[in-house]
């Protein structure tokens, strides 16, 4: 029986040298670029960025998710959720660390199932942060619902003209290409009848019609675009994993990247935490601190609590992934932890916005960032209510109906069986008295 809940010492050390790393060198930079983590690089940004990556591939910490012969270190999953704990406290950090999303998720499918021309076109570039990519999934009509997607791709000559519209295809302004999800056999279950393709953004016939901002952000100013593919053209090498494949490369990324960003919250819930305990210690009012406070000290215990139980099953989850090398059979908690995720976040950080006060909805502090942020995770890779009915048909595939009347637990019943059961020792019992 082995239950461990200790990293090993040589990987600890990896992850406090991260978390110091994280604090002293990138973390300033969420204060001078903070909306600019997918904005091309100046030389401004290149003579700052480019030592901290190289520091970063000297401590063997670099795009750790993929294996060796792509410049990773092949981590598992438990690993990468210990790591990305520390990450997810600053936007600029997985970039230093290579394996922001979504060029994560892309640069998993892409080492998975791209032809080894893909990976030289595609992914090195990737990896190495010379360039960006966007995951052009969800459609106006449709949001993250494949069955109904419309847009089609058909075979014309040897290549194929993609014709449609997609919406929230995050930094498709400043990605150099996109993974495309189009039907290619509309006569054919959705699951069956779509593909993946590999498109340039500077191919002819794509028009980026409005970069949809969110809350805060300017009009058409914003990083998740609508896209019009007017027969957009591209060659039969075009094709990722194969026709047919898409729910296959979709659900390797998806899988990967809700737990990503699962294993990130937890890192930003910690740091809203930290701020809430820092301020009650902190804050005097009413003869006491705010830290004497109940309420004060209902609203620490609470958001503990949540953000450990959190965690714990995160690290399960990760160690689940690890275990089976299986993401359908761990699709049920993987899920789960997209469901539970927001709700931890927005509780945590509401907390921490209130004990700071009238400053805690200012913009000079990060709580309304924080909760806003929560609100597109109930969204991001699937809205939560879609996810919570995945695991409840997961969680029922474990149960039967009761055969009788009566639910199973029905103590009458039970307390007639015990009787029958026990009853030559009762009857004995029973002479005696």
């Amino acid at each position: 029986m082995a239950w461990d809940f200790e990293t090993e010492p040589e990987f600890q050390a990896k992850l406090d040298w991260a978390d110091e790393f994280v604090r002293a060198e990138v973390e300033p930079l969420d204060l001078l670029w903070e909306h600019e983590t997918f904005t091309p690089r100046d030389e401004t940004k290149r003579k700052i960025l480019e030592p901290l990556k190289d520091e970063v591939r000297r401590q063997g910490l670099w795009a750790t998710h993929l294996g060796p012969e792509l410049g990773g270190q092949g981590h598992g999953q438990l690993e990468l959720a210990l790591l990305n704990e520390i990450l997810g406290r600053s936007p600029w950090a997985p970039h230093v660390f290579g394996c922001q999303a979504p060029d994560t998720g892309n640069a998993e499918i892409i080492a998975h199932f791209g032809t080894p021309e893909q990976k030289e076109r595609y992914l090195r570039p990737l990896l190495e942060g010379e360039l960006f990519s966007s995951y052009s999934m969800t459609e106006p009509q449709a949001g993250a619902d494949p069955t109904r997607f419309t847009t089609r791709a058909v075979r014309d000559g040897d290549g194929w003209v993609i014709s449609g519209w997609k919406y929230f295809s995050s930094n498709a302004k400043t990605a150099s290409f996109l993974i495309v999800m189009a039907v290619t056999d509309p006569d054919v279950s959705a699951y069956k009848g779509m593909s993946m393709f590999l498109v340039p953004t500077g191919t002819p016939g794509i028009d980026i019609v409005r970069n949809v901002g969110l809350y805060g952000e300017p009009v058409n100013d914003g990083f998740h675009a609508l896209i019009h593919y007017d027969n957009v053209r591209v060659p039969a090498e075009s094709l990722l994993g194969g026709e047919g494949r898409a729910f296959a490369v979709a659900q390797t990324r998806l899988g990967g990247g809700r737990i990503h960003h699962a294993m990130r919250t937890i890192g930003l819930a910690q740091k809203a935490l930290d701020m809430m305990c820092e301020r009650a210690l902190s804050r005097e009012t009413q003869g006491s601190r705010l830290a004497d406070k109940q309420f004060v000290q209902g609203y620490i215990a609470d958001s503990y609590a949540q953000l450990i139980q959190f965690r714990l099953f995160v690290l399960y989850t990760a160690w689940e992934i690890d275990k089976y090398k299986d993401y359908q059979k761990v699709r049920k908690d993987i899920a789960t932890a997209k469901v539970v995720m927001p709700t931890v976040l927005h509780d945590i950080a509401w907390r921490a916005m209130q004990v700071h006060g009238a400053l805690g909805v200012t913009n000079e502090m990060p709580f309304f960032r924080m909760i806003h942020g929560a609100g597109v995770l109930g969204l991001a890779d699937g809205p939560t209510e879609v996810h919570k009915v995945t695991v409840a048909k997961q969680v029922l595939r474990n149960y039967q109906p009761s055969d009788d009347m009566w639910p199973t637990e029905w103590l009458p019943k039970k307390l007639d069986a015990a009787r029958e059961r026990f009853a030559q020792y009762l009857e004995h019992e029973v002479g005696n008295l």
